[in-house]
């Protein structure tokens, strides 16, 4: 089975870059996103709260299979509690992506991508030394089935990050079961045709980093994109806002 998804032109850290600059430095011109200004973003205290679904209770209620059909028909997008995934395997999750990233460049750099894809340390999909650049660093690493794994892009530090991550997108492959076999449900399909239909399809991990930035509104984490993928599962490791 393929994991490639083309490959991207190596750039320079913005962590490693944003680690020199103080609350006068210029932003070079490559970072500067005038759409970054275009749109305001909307938040819970105008009105939007987005949708919260139990996992537990949508497998045997219909009222909540219901909601979580709406959410998925009117926003796309919804919060999952009661998923079954240990809080103490998500803290450590949280806490090991931290540790990675607090290490010295050039240790990230031991995971950087290939010229040949994007899996690994550094940015993906650009494609042209013109091109406008996001405010953040990542890592994508594929971690099932285990036929597509690719050690070599697996941190060693911390020495539990191999270990976190393939428990934790273990757990996350669960849900993505059932959150599947809800959604089926609530279409009228047999729970299991979901299930079925993604079984052997690949599951990827992206961590994202975005450092502190002089002027934030000058700058865009991530650019705006659909996900080529069936469904995202996403862990906000911290409490900084900023996703729309």
């Amino acid at each position: 089975m393929s994991t490639s998804m083309g490959n991207s032109l190596p750039v320079p850290s913005v962590q490693a870059l944003a680690s020199t600059f103080d609350s006068t430095s210029d932003i070079p011109e490559r970072y500067i996103r005038p759409e970054a200004e275009a749109e305001p973003v909307a938040d819970a205290d105008e009105g939007f709260e987005l949708p919260v679904i139990d996992l537990r209770l949508a497998q045997r209620s219909q009222e909540e299979c219901d909601r979580l059909g709406r959410a998925c028909e009117e926003w796309g997008f919804f919060q999952l509690v009661n998923h079954g995934v240990a809080e103490e395997l998500v803290d450590k999750m949280k806490a090991d992506i931290a540790e990675f990233f607090k290490l010295p460049l050039e240790e990230k750099e031991a995971y950087a991508q290939l010229p040949d894809g994007f899996e690994g340390y550094g940015q993906i999909f650009v494609k042209s030394e013109e091109q406008k650049l996001d405010w953040g660093d990542m890592i994508t690493i594929f971690t099932r089935p285990h036929s597509v794994r690719k050690m070599r892009f697996w941190p060693t530090h911390p020495p539990t990050f191999r270990d976190t991550l393939d428990k934790y997108t273990s757990a996350v492959k669960d849900v993505t079961s059932c959150v599947l076999e809800v959604m089926a449900r609530n279409l009228g399909l047999d729970s299991e045709v979901m299930t079925k239909t993604f079984k052997d399809h690949p599951q990827g991990v992206r961590i994202n980093y975005y450092p502190p930035c002089p002027n934030t509104k000058k700058v865009i984490g991530h650019s705006p994109h659909s996900d080529a993928t069936g469904l995202t599962i996403l862990l906000q490791a911290n409490d900084v806002q900023g996703l729309h």
